[in-house]
């Protein structure tokens, strides 16, 4: 029997962590890992002690028709990333790696384009974390230095007009 090697030993927590989400449409796991230590977890799901989706028995969202990564303002739930960062110090995250796995919930199926959104890379960024690994298939993972996070930054766009 081979051994799992350390990345997809990581993921498979965080995909194990996901299945406490409460999303209706997309369900997410995250773990901190520094120095092979797990400092946090966190799933997606609503804010302590309001409604969760999966009990109300409804997405607005997918009611309203919203593609998936646009109009997160209108989303019940507060993402993986963000709910195993404020469950951790800032020092001890400090370089290191945040480990996350996405399913979609209807089918089970892994999540290939799995990724953080523009508001939980501010977060990964603030909070010192030096890499991201995300989950592509069971045994792929893509590995992300957040310093291109920092300078591939999606909230500056070029002016084109030649007056401005």
């Amino acid at each position: 029997m081979a051994r799992v090697d350390k990345e997809n030993y990581y993921l498979d927590i965080a995909e194990t962590v996901l299945e406490r989400a409460t999303c209706l449409r997309r369900n997410y796991g995250a773990i901190i890992v520094k120095n092979d230590e797990i400092i946090a977890t966190g799933y997606n799901g609503a804010p302590r002690g309001r409604a969760n989706c999966i009990d109300m028995g409804y997405c607005i969202r997918e009611e309203l028709k919203v593609p998936s990564g646009e109009r997160y303002e209108l989303c019940r739930s507060v993402h993986a990333e963000a709910n195993a960062i404020i469950s951790a110090a800032r020092r001890d995250m400090v370089k290191g790696t945040l480990y996350l796995v996405g399913k979609d919930v209807r089918t089970g199926a892994l999540l290939p384009d799995a990724t953080s959104c523009s508001m939980c890379r501010r977060l990964i960024i603030n909070a010192g974390l030096a890499r991201v690994i995300i989950r592509r298939t069971k045994t792929d993972y893509e590995a992300v230095d957040v310093r291109d996070w920092v300078f591939q930054d999606e909230s500056i766009h070029e002016r084109h007009c030649c007056n401005l």
